[in-house]
């Protein structure tokens, strides 16, 4: 990666308020999953292509129809105004100069109105409560503002447990208004804190029933797992462990990728998150069978430094760094027509990863 890529994380260090910064990075408990998220995708080796004309190369992918310059999205993050004034705003300026697509908490901090009022693409991240009628009037309201999809996060029963320490912890840190805007005041305590622990397949169907829109399951790394998800009606699962904020310990999501796809074939769209830093990240995923990687912690420290010029500025050198790499890799486009896989990955060493019929 670039050098001012590289220093995104130090340097939002240097202008975020300690507790804020420290709620950024931190995993739960031990930290181990997020610690081992970014090493998991460095693990792979590529196999290049040879002879091939690359002179001219496709980066672009797409999600559930919305096109996209490059494999790159980003995912949701709360707090996104505690890192820059303008918040999710900003970040969606940014998302539509780059041809990306964002997704929104629904813990967010603007206002749906105002996140699509940029042209920006979106979706919607919903977390159930106990009472699945308390989640209707967010979900309609995101609906209405222009929302493509809603993001279901399964892996969020309970929140994973944090170590803070003795010191002042982000919530001491923010002001309230950075968070669930779009709440009612009549339910926001309850629907902004409460998760149902009855999460069930059901709630795919009930989800996609009531906004009119496809239903994606994040949090899944099970192949099992994926496959019900897909005869619920999921229209696309998502690879994730929630950037290791959740379970400690579970498996990084590069790990899990290559079987998820594996199972649900052609039947729903795949994706991926969980420590991606770099277009070599990306391009592993793309090879293992997702059609879009997702950006978490990297674009908040971006929006932290530079604000939206920051987060447009990552995906510009991202997109620079993909080109390259697709052409040293041979690599014309990052989906092939017909049934031919992207196979270019060796995994520590071993047998090519080939996944057919993509």
């Amino acid at each position: 990666m670039s050098e001012w890529v590289r220093s995104l994380e130090e340097r939002a260090g240097d202008v975020l308020p300690e507790p804020v910064y420290r709620y950024f990075r931190q995993g739960a408990r031990d930290g181990v999953t997020a610690g081992e998220a970014a090493a998991a995708w460095d693990r792979f080796r590529l196999l290049p292509h040879v002879l091939r004309d690359v002179t001219d190369v496709d980066t672009s992918s797409s999600v559930l129809g919305t096109p996209l310059r490059t494999p790159l999205a980003v995912a949701p993050t709360t707090l996104q105004r505690a890192a820059h004034p303008d918040g999710e705003v900003a970040m969606a300026r940014a998302v539509a100069e780059a041809g990306s697509l964002l997704v929104v908490s629904s813990n967010a901090g603007s206002t749906f109105e105002a996140i699509g009022g940029t042209g920006a693409p979106w979706w919607l991240q919903a977390y159930l409560t106990p009472d699945r009628d308390a989640c209707r009037p967010i979900v309609e309201l995101a609906v209405a503002a222009g929302a493509r999809a809603v993001v279901l996060t399964v892996d969020t029963p309970v929140v994973g447990t944090k170590y803070d320490g003795a010191g002042q912890t982000v919530w001491d840190a923010i002001d309230p208004a950075w968070l669930r805007v779009n709440f009612s005041d009549s339910h926001a305590a309850t629907a902004g804190g409460d998760k149902a622990t009855d999460l069930c397949l059901a709630d795919i169907e009930w989800l996609g029933r009531i906004t009119g829109l496809p239903v994606v399951v994040k949090g899944v790394l099970r192949r099992d797992d994926a496959r019900r998800c897909v005869e619920a009606g999921a229209a696309a699962v998502w690879v994730s462990n929630h950037g290791g904020r959740q379970l400690d310990y579970a498996a990084a999501t590069a790990t899990c990728l290559f079987a998820v796809a594996e199972e649900v074939g052609p039947d729903a769209e795949v994706y991926a998150d969980g420590g991606v830093r770099t277009a070599r990240h990306a391009l592993t995923a793309v090879a293992l069978g997702a059609r879009a990687a997702f950006l978490g912690r990297l674009p908040l420290y971006a929006l932290a430094v530079e604000g939206a010029a920051g987060v447009a500025n990552l995906f510009a050198e991202l997109e620079d760094e993909l080109v390259e790499m697709m052409r040293l890799a041979g690599v014309r486009e990052l989906h092939p027509r017909g049934s031919d896989a992207l196979d270019i990955l060796v995994q520590n060493g071993g047998t090519a990863e080939r996944r057919q019929g993509r």
